[in-house]
């Protein structure tokens, strides 16, 4: 049973460019992670603050373990100076719930 993250952000204004670049530098390392099955950045072609990423986790632990690597600790930092508002996060699955980790 996969479990399937969407996080939506919105960049300050004029920083637009560097939340794109922060999102899409996850992308390699977090594919290349152990049950990471997906992992894309969308921006939203009305409102280019507005972003979504979508990932696809084979479970909750293979997530967990991706909370702890360098490369998600450092965007989640960077994401602190670049965000208008704190982003959100929807977390699920195909069959029956499964326990979410929390950030």
């Amino acid at each position: 049973m996969s479990l399937t993250v969407i996080a939506a952000f919105e960049a300050k204004p004029g920083r637009e460019d560097d939340l794109r670049t922060a999102l899409e530098a996850m992308i390699e390392p977090s594919v290349e992670e152990e049950g990471c099955l997906a992992y894309e950045p969308y921006a939203d072609p009305n409102r280019p603050e507005r972003m979504v990423l979508i990932e696809e986790w084979t479970g909750p632990e293979a997530l967990e373990f991706h909370f702890t690597t360098p490369h998600f600790r450092h965007v989640a930092e960077a994401l602190t100076d670049l965000l208008a508002r704190p982003l959100s996060i929807r977390y699920l699955t195909t069959t029956s719930p499964v326990p979410v980790p929390s950030l």
